[in-house]
């Protein structure tokens, strides 16, 4: 068996149908990107061969830890920052940080705050480069940006406000499931935003922003599923009827949430 290809999070894109948007996806490969597409609907095989190798140093490793990082970079990489999940807690803007200049190029710049829908409302951050990779990787069937701000920090003291109202985490189960992107809700929950947000952060919010609505490549829903990792499955085949988020669906329910997986080498068939 070959060492295979480390897994990262699938790249993703939009291609128009009409006035819908639909997502597509690649899995980045050591030969190159892999468009997943044409295997929608039919048999799709992924092989962990044992290898780990760590997202960040590239080194091979027996464990990896968080979302595909060795120890010492989980402790001292900026990609591993406690601000990346908490980012009121970022420090970019002051020349701060565990890497100073990687900081000042990922996190002193401009951030939005956005609402997305999943099911239910939920309030996030992100780059503003990163819109909208961002909502299709948490598999938001539509989102909103409501504020924009200079630095990452200034976003995460706007969302820790806005927590008070929304969500800030994605239900994934209830994600993996067949939602109607209500754009309404949204707006309405702007509505709420612009009109509670503390007085000091309010001057940041956008009144005027319209709604984006993503399509995602699933044939069908499996009526449960069930989440697998390599670590207990080495192995996971199947009909792939689709992708919605970071997860491949398979038909018999089982999900892979490949960003999870990251830094696990794969054989793809």
């Amino acid at each position: 068996m070959s060492d295979g290809s480390p897994l990262r999070k699938m790249l993703v894109g939009l291609e128009a149908h009409g006035e819908v948007e639909q997502v597509r996806y690649a899995l980045p490969l050591a030969e190159g990107p892999l468009d997943l597409a044409p295997y929608i609907g039919g048999p799709f095989s992924m092989r962990a061969t044992g290898v780990l190798s760590c997202v960040s140093c590239g080194r091979r490793v027996k464990k990896l830890f968080g979302q595909g990082f060795c120890y010492p970079c989980l402790q001292n990489a900026p990609e591993a920052a406690e601000c990346i999940v908490r980012p009121e807690l970022c420090r970019a803007h002051l020349g701060e940080g565990r890497d100073p200049e990687w900081e000042r190029a990922h996190h002193f710049t401009e951030h939005v705050v956005y609402l997305s829908y999943t099911g239910n409302v939920k309030v996030g951050v992100t780059r503003s480069t990163q819109v909208p990779v961002r909502w299709i990787d948490q598999g938001a069937v539509a989102a909103l940006v409501i504020a924009r701000v200079p630095y990452r920090q200034l976003a995460g003291l706007i969302e820790v406000d806005l927590k008070r109202l929304f969500a800030d985490k994605t239900n994934w189960r209830a994600m993996l499931k067949h939602v109607q992107p209500d754009v309404d809700a949204l707006y309405t929950a702007r509505t709420l935003a612009l009109t509670t947000l503390r007085d000091d952060l309010a001057e940041h919010l956008l009144r005027d922003e319209q709604a984006q609505v993503l399509d995602f490549p699933v044939l069908a829903y499996p009526p449960k599923v069930t989440s697998v990792s390599f670590e207990k499955s080495p192995e996971v085949s199947g009909r792939l009827m689709g992708i919605k988020g970071q997860y491949l669906i398979w038909e018999d329910g089982r999900v892979l949430n490949v960003r999870n997986q990251s830094g696990v080498h794969v054989e793809v068939e």
